[in-house]
């Protein structure tokens, strides 16, 4: 139940309702329900029933309605990946991308991914958007351009130290052409990697395979940069190792070089009252090899996937923006949009009739991106849907198991339902049981996780 201190920071309208929540009949029933969903913070709300039979016998196996439901509804997850929505769901997104990208670099039996990738070279990339104008920051020597020893925490840093000059349009273009950019990263790095084998690019299709796996990140500024995971295969995957010509200085080599090819970039065409521009990654490109174990200075396959899980929820809500699409720009006032983050979505509103393919406007809460912020390449590991499969799988055979429906053939069962959609969300009341019911749930869960983790790691110790 809620803590004291909680409940005492509630406005009364707030209370009541929480109050009226927890002395109805079916609160037993509604906490179950919200439990099952992970603590969701917008829950869809259905109406309906399903209906198993007996294809032979005709006979009723179970028969479920939400009639019987607290409010006639079923309550589940969003499924929203944005922190910023629901911190729930972005929590299991999260742990499900983190289980993706540490797959690719450790392996996972259960998805036919052999622990002998780690043998095949792989590295962790950072790759920056170039400068658009100074920005105040914390650089080395702790002193900004402005005379300034920022905090931390400063809400200057990464705004522009002379908004006048600093240009706003060139940044939210970038944002929006840096899919496209990062696609001919890549095509330019299966080049470089060939060029150093000494073979052509379709000779290299035979003998080795680039994966990836890959998150963007906002910087203060509002400019977006990628981290990836880049592997080198044999020619079907992971399951076959590379060549022996393929080591990981080599690749980090060949990534350097395709980053500052001239190839690797994006032109846009000039338009009314902006000039042509060419577009490329900026000049801080990290590299740096994974290892299975650190020594304090490498990073290690668990520190890359939960550095890239973290990101995967995120957008570019750091920066001040909206989470969600903007109809006016007067909503900017009324949430309190700082000055640096409304001049980028300005720029979006300025530059979007101006080259309207780009649908500057509709993407102005992302400062203009519109890529995915997590993907992969085909064969990097697994895949969301499969590790969401993998649970839905899990959660119906306890469903069948609890029902006693676990030894019935599924060929033999007729599954009947109907569905409708009811609504969304929480009253003000339960949403704060539902905040109380998420945050035990991640303490439980990251308690679990921490232990997994340290019986995983002394196993790999001891193997070695």
């Amino acid at each position: 139940m809620t803590d004291t201190a909680t409940l005492a920071g509630l406005d009364p309208t707030t209370l009541g309702d929480l109050l009226r929540v927890a002395g109805s009949p079916g609160f037993d029933r509604w906490q179950d329900q919200i439990r099952r969903t992970g603590g969701c913070a917008d829950p869809i709300h259905l109406t309906g029933w399903t209906l198993h039979k007996d294809k032979t016998t005709g006979a009723t196996l179970h028969h479920y309605s939400t009639e019987g439901e607290p409010g006639g509804r079923l309550r589940v997850a969003c499924g929203n990946r944005r922190a910023s929505r629901c911190p729930s769901c972005a929590w299991t997104y999260a742990g499900d991308t983190y289980h993706l990208i540490r797959a690719g670099l450790a392996g996972d039996d259960r998805r036919d991914i052999p622990a002998t990738v780690r043998d095949h070279p792989r590295v962790f990339a950072t790759l920056t958007a170039p400068s658009f104008g100074p920005v105040h920051n914390r650089p080395d020597h702790g002193v900004c351009r402005c005379g300034t020893r920022h905090a931390t925490d400063a809400p200057e840093l990464g705004t522009a130290l002379d908004p006048a000059t600093y240009d706003y349009a060139g940044a939210v273009l970038f944002n929006n052409h840096a899919g496209q950019l990062w696609q001919r990263f890549t095509n330019r790095l299966r080049r470089e990697i060939a060029a150093r084998a000494g073979i052509t690019q379709r000779e290299l299709r035979d003998c080795a395979r680039l994966s990836y796996g890959k998150v963007a990140e906002f910087q203060k500024r509002g400019a977006v940069h990628f981290h990836a995971v880049v592997r080198l295969d044999g020619p079907d995957g992971p399951n076959t190792p590379p060549p022996s010509w393929a080591t990981v200085d080599m690749l980090a080599d060949a990534i350097r070089a395709a980053a500052a090819h001239s190839y690797t970039s994006v032109s846009v065409p000039a338009a009314d009252g902006q000039p042509a521009r060419t577009f490329r990654w900026g000049t801080q490109l990290d590299v740096r090899p994974v290892k299975a174990f650190g020594d304090g200075s490498d990073i290690t396959e668990q520190a890359v996937a939960s550095y890239v899980a973290k990101y995967a929820t995120k957008a570019a809500e750091n920066t001040g923006t909206l989470d969600r699409r903007i109809g006016e720009l007067s909503e900017l006032d009324r949430h309190q949009v700082p000055d640096h983050t409304r001049r980028l979505i300005e720029a979006c509103k300025r530059l979007d009739p101006l080259y309207p393919d780009r649908r500057l406007w509709a993407w102005a809460h992302m400062l203009g991106f519109r890529g995915h912020f997590s993907s992969k390449s085909r064969r990097y590991s697994t895949t969301l849907g499969e590790l969401r499969q993998a649970r839905a799988d899990y959660r119906a055979a306890q469903e069948h198991a609890a029902l006693g429906l676990e030894d019935a053939e599924p060929d033999t069962v007729l599954v009947l339902a109907d569905w409708q959609y009811a609504g969304h969300g929480h009253t003000p009341g339960e949403s704060v049981l539902a905040a109380t019911i998420a945050r035990d749930l991640q303490l439980n869960r990251e308690t679990a996780r921490e232990e997994l983790a340290a019986l995983r790691q002394e196993g790999e110790q001891n193997h070695e």
